[in-house]
């Protein structure tokens, strides 16, 4: 009985000893493709910005007139009224490295400042919207979101409120229309944001 199961034992070794191994060539290869990419994206010239998909703030399609005299909500107004001073470019789910290979390695200072400015924005529109939202500015709050997924915001919490108040309006066919703006988002939250519109649907 001995003799079966030390022999088990060897060829269990021997497996993962091999396992072992594959996995530490695996990750050797992946380890040295990331430094020669990054040395690749370092030694990238600098490249012109001109042809960015750059973000414009619509003050014309935004709730800036509403509660002006609330602290918090004009404190989103400022932010927002800021943020549109300088550029603006969504670069959610872009590593630093394809930056540097797409743009030059002297421009990723510049680059991380627009995506910075991104993030704060769509930030700032869920919590002017979720105000909002608090007292009872419906429409406002839906065209503040509308702006939020047209810039391809990635924030789950956007999709919810406003399919929420697609849902209330008897609106299902623009909850439908949200789904492949989630689909092609550039994140891995994209199949939550997927999975909850349709959830949404379904109720």
């Amino acid at each position: 009985m001995k003799f079966p199961f030390f022999a088990s034992f060897i060829v269990f070794c021997i497996w993962l000893g091999y396992e072992i191994k594959k996995h530490r060539n695996i990750e050797s290869k992946a380890y040295n493709a990331f430094w020669e990419k990054e040395a690749a994206a370092n030694s990238t010239r600098r490249k012109s910005l001109d042809n960015l998909d750059y973000i414009e703030i619509p003050f014309d399609r935004l709730p800036m007139d509403l509660h002006k005299d609330d602290p918090v909500i004009a404190e989103y107004h400022e932010t927002l009224r800021e943020l549109s001073k300088s550029p603006i470019v969504n670069f959610t789910g872009i590593s630093n490295t394809d930056l540097k290979l797409m743009y030059g390695a002297p421009n990723i200072d510049i680059l991380s400042r627009y995506d910075q400015s991104y993030t704060i924005l769509v930030r700032t529109l869920q919590n002017l919207a979720e105000a909002l939202y608090e007292k009872g500015y419906v429409e406002e709050v839906c065209r503040t979101l509308e702006f939020a997924v047209e810039t391809r915001t990635d924030i789950s919490a956007t999709y919810k409120l406003l399919s929420s108040i697609y849902l209330q309006n008897h609106e299902p066919e623009k909850i439908e229309a949200l789904i492949p703006v989630a689909q092609s988002l550039n994140t891995s939250l994209s199949g939550h944001i997927v999975s909850m519109l349709e959830d949404t649907l379904k109720s």
